[in-house]
């Protein structure tokens, strides 16, 4: 099955398979927060928040498939993250620290089921914004997966799958236009999120004005670069860089069902 990326430039066994630079697991952002511990600093603070900016669209995907209205999903999100930032959650879930992402979702529950009831409701636009979030987008994203129907965890893990290639896909992009070839990038985009033959090298080989092979090798290092910064983010997101193919296998399971 072919999902946003899911082909073969990165199926979990091509990427269990890869190989990676020496020094593409250096201190995690995840490991960065863990170990500041209950003292907090100022990197810790900084590489958790990016983390949640990266990956709040699976949780309010997770609150609206609990059952909640777009307002009360929008409502309960920012409020989780409100008190996430400002308190000490690593205290008490020490069995899923491992993975950010079943530390934030295990987080999530906890604060669903026990702080919300206690907690009174922050209006919508009033108080001080912790997290800027596109709730707009976020609405039109879950009217469009919710076909499916798929279990709130099970559509954690995709959601989260989804929003981990996103930021691939952005690191792509970035390093690009850094190096004067957006142009290209954007021309050869295709060939990393469709079937490998559902994209012509003739016709990306016309308009880029190169030859055919050159394509190919331009294509064939793109894939193997995107392969990298995916096991690179995941690597991010995890205390033991060893998990890495572990949690490729997770996160593309949920696309099985």
């Amino acid at each position: 099955m072919t999902i946003r990326g899911y082909n073969s430039p990165i199926m979990a066994s091509d990427c269990a398979s890869s190989s990676t630079p020496g020094d593409i697991f250096a201190t995690t952002r995840w490991t960065v927060v863990l170990a500041a511990g209950r003292s907090s600093t100022p990197q810790a603070a900084v590489a958790l928040e990016e983390l949640c900016r990266t990956y709040w669209y699976p949780l309010y995907a997770y609150v609206r498939r609990r059952g909640h209205s777009r307002e009360d999903a929008e409502d309960l999100t920012q409020s989780f993250f409100a008190r996430f930032l400002e308190k000490n959650y690593l205290a008490g879930l020490a069995s899923e620290r491992g993975r950010f992402r079943a530390f934030l979702l295990a987080a999530l529950k906890h604060f669903l089921a026990n702080e919300w009831d206690k907690s009174q409701r922050q209006k919508r636009g009033g108080g001080t914004a912790h997290l800027s979030l596109d709730w707009q987008t976020a609405d039109t994203r879950f009217q469009v997966a919710a076909t499916n129907e798929p279990s709130p965890d099970k559509a954690f893990d995709r959601e989260w799958a989804l929003a981990l290639l996103e930021r691939v896909i952005t690191r792509l992009h970035g390093e690009s236009a850094a190096a004067g070839k957006a142009e290209s990038f954007d021309r050869l985009k295709p060939f990393l999120t469709a079937d490998r033959d559902a994209v012509p090298y003739a016709q990306a080989a016309a308009e880029l004005g190169l030859a055919e092979g050159a394509v190919r090798v331009a294509v064939h290092r793109l894939r193997r670069h995107y392969r990298e910064l995916l096991r690179d983010e995941i690597a991010q997101t995890l205390s033991d860089p060893a998990q890495v193919d572990e949690e490729l296998r997770a996160l593309f399971g949920a696309f099985g069902n």
